[in-house]
């Protein structure tokens, strides 16, 4: 028997479109708009998805906490009031929180839907996931680093 996995529908029904709130500081969350731009089909559930995404702006928050407070004292009330470049109507900062939270999510939501496999073509898809699950982590940390003016590294013990 073959089982594919559900598409979400194209009326998003499926998906709890109610923004997230982090705080007067950090903006809302769409959540539908977060499904599309992390590329996740059906078989993320709606309660799975938003609880990914409050845990990744949980992470994501709690890593810029002393920033948020060094620009809330400057007189910042929120991420999208501090002067940046905007690309396409919006604050690269903004961007990049989204992008943030979006990597840390997928990253944690890749790492709980693998499916174990115990022939060589399991073992391979799993060492693709791996490398996909590193990606997005070192996007999230990237993303951060940006928000923060810290120069990107990446370090690789060998």
């Amino acid at each position: 028997m073959l089982i594919h996995p559900a598409n979400p529908p194209a009326d998003g029904s499926q998906v709890d479109g109610t923004a997230i709130r982090s705080g007067s500081f950090w903006p809302e969350l769409d959540p539908v708009a977060a499904r599309a731009a992390m590329r996740l089909d059906g078989t993320v559930t709606a309660e799975r998805l938003r609880g990914a995404l409050i845990e990744a702006i949980a992470s994501v928050t709690g890593q810029l906490a002393d920033w948020r407070r060094a620009q809330q004292a400057a007189g910042y009330a929120s991420l999208d009031a501090i002067p940046a470049e905007e690309i396409d109507g919006t604050s690269i900062l903004v961007q990049r929180w989204q992008r943030a939270v979006q990597c840390t999510a997928a990253a944690n939501l890749t790492e709980r839907y693998r499916s174990f496999d115990a022939t060589a073509a399991g073992d391979k898809k799993a060492d693709e996931l791996d490398t996909t699950v590193d990606d997005l982590r070192r996007d999230s940390r990237w993303a951060i680093s940006d928000i923060l003016g810290l120069p990107r590294n990446t370090i690789e013990l060998i």
